[in-house]
């Protein structure tokens, strides 16, 4: 069973293409949860009409399913609380300017 370290090390490869930063450094991920072989991601966008959420959920699949004993990957895309710079780490936010 992949800790949740391990979840989060693995989504950092998940790039939000306009920013050219990854998720984990944004504060789009909201919550990570390892039940046995099943990981759950609760993740947002930096605004409810951008159109990458698709593409977003299948890299997620595709970088965590890779862990070992890994079966199955749900990710949730939820808009509550929004999304704001505030929730960025302080270097996505140097390196966005903020």
């Amino acid at each position: 069973m992949p800790s949740v370290e391990q979840v989060e090390e693995a989504l950092t490869n998940v790039i939000d293409p306009e920013l050219g930063l990854d998720f984990m450094e944004l504060g789009l991920v909201y919550g990570v949860e390892v039940e046995d072989s099943e990981v759950f991601i609760t993740f947002t966008l930096t605004t409810p009409g951008c159109p990458i959420g698709p593409q977003v959920t299948e890299q997620m699949q595709e970088y965590v399913g890779e862990l070992d004993d890994v079966e199955r990957v749900t990710p949730k895309m939820v808009f509550t609380p929004p999304w704001t710079p505030e929730m960025m780490s302080e270097e996505a936010k140097f390196a966005l300017g903020y």
